[in-house]
């Protein structure tokens, strides 16, 4: 779900074209009618950092649910302090949103970094995994909260470097959708520890987190 809270009218949801139903989707054309289940779960704070210093780092198609918090945050800028924005995908190819890119760092107090793990002839940008931003983003995290999402290899690196930063089991936010399969609390395919990623999550603290695997 991309879709933003502050922009009313219209829902969003942006669907990468790699299997049967998502390539049945892709087909579709304007006007077709598709029946939506959900939204389930939770979602990621916003009233609750407001006055908050915001980092948020994407990797590939895990830019799609954080775009929904940052064009929300963008919207209401006012309500933020400085924000950061961390983008790393495979190839110049895979990254998402790339239109939406000048938009975002030409707001206010706004830095943004790309990086891709591979570049090609035309790529003029940063190469390496997205921690290696880190340390070009000027990263500080007092009164700051750092949201993160991306494929499983990313996370636990971003969360290393980020505690190494200062940032705390309280001040990263992450997710763990990919284990969500009903979406109901019944199948159990999500459970982890007591929690059920569908119902409790999928965002969490990295406490939360932790305690889960414990």
């Amino acid at each position: 779900i991309t879709s933003t809270p502050s922009r009313k009218g219209f829902f969003e949801l942006s669907i990468k074209n790699v299997g049967l139903v998502s390539g049945v989707l892709h087909s579709l054309s304007s006007g077709a009618e598709v029946g939506i289940r959900g939204p389930f779960g939770n979602g990621f704070p916003y009233e609750g950092v407001f006055g908050k210093n915001l980092l948020f780092v994407g990797g590939g198609i895990g830019l799609a649910p954080l775009r929904s918090l940052i064009n929300n945050v963008l919207d209401n800028r006012d309500n933020f302090g400085r924000i950061i924005i961390l983008y790393g995908a495979r190839t110049p190819g895979d990254l998402a949103f790339k239109d939406e890119f000048k938009t975002w760092e030409d707001q206010p107090d706004v830095t943004m970094l790309v990086t891709v793990d591979r570049g090609d002839e035309k790529w003029t940008g940063n190469v390496g995994v997205v921690t290696t931003l880190f340390p070009k983003a000027g990263i500080e995290s007092e009164n700051a909260v750092a949201f993160v999402c991306g494929p499983p290899v990313m996370i636990p690196f971003v969360i290393k470097d980020l505690l190494k930063l200062g940032f705390t089991g309280d001040t990263i936010i992450s997710t763990l959708e990919r284990h969500m399969k009903c979406g109901v609390g019944k199948c159990g395919h999500c459970c982890i520890g007591h929690k059920y990623v569908c119902v409790d999550g999928p965002v969490f603290s990295y406490r939360e987190m932790k305690a889960m695997m414990e």
